[in-house]
């Protein structure tokens, strides 16, 4: 009768040594970090987010660039406004008719918030078709492009 226990006893073949290496979290999340084993998806239709251990580092440069030009943004925002313009966005309007600095930290975070889940599942593929990559991308061009608009609003201001 075969054995169909759930815990079967180690056979004399076994080839691990030491104890269980799960059961050391810290000192695998810290060789994990320093030597990631998985640098994409195992196989080629794995899309999941758990698909990787190690993400590019030019997505860290872009998200921090990306947050950079967010503070920017708020930071601009702000001085036009003094200078009579007005937030376009709704809901971030409402925030800066409360308080400036609720506006600025709010904004921040939810860039903040947006751009670590995109970096995240950088390498997932959304709707089966365009790289969430793509997708960070277009979002740092995006504020690249509103800043410099911000930018020459405040110089046409300065101008006239």
């Amino acid at each position: 009768m075969p054995d169909l226990s759930l815990h079967p006893e180690p056979s004399h073949g076994e080839r691990r040594r030491g104890g269980d290496r799960r059961r050391r979290t810290i000192r695998s999340l810290l060789t994990g970090s320093i030597n990631p084993r998985r640098r994409g998806p195992r196989r080629f239709r794995d899309g999941s987010i758990a698909s990787t251990d190690w993400h590019e580092p030019h997505w860290l440069a872009v998200a921090l660039i990306v947050l950079l030009l967010s503070v920017a943004d708020a930071l601009l925002t702000l001085t036009l406004v003094q200078h009579g313009a007005f937030e376009a966005n709704p809901l971030m309007a409402a925030f800066l008719k409360d308080d400036p600095d609720h506006f600025a930290a709010v904004k921040i975070a939810l860039t903040a918030g947006g751009v670590v889940l995109l970096t995240v599942v950088a390498k997932v593929r959304a709707f089966g078709r365009l790289p969430v990559s793509a997708i960070l991308y277009g979002v740092l061009g995006a504020y690249a492009g509103l800043v410099g608009y911000e930018l020459w609003l405040l110089r046409t201001i300065a101008n006239s």
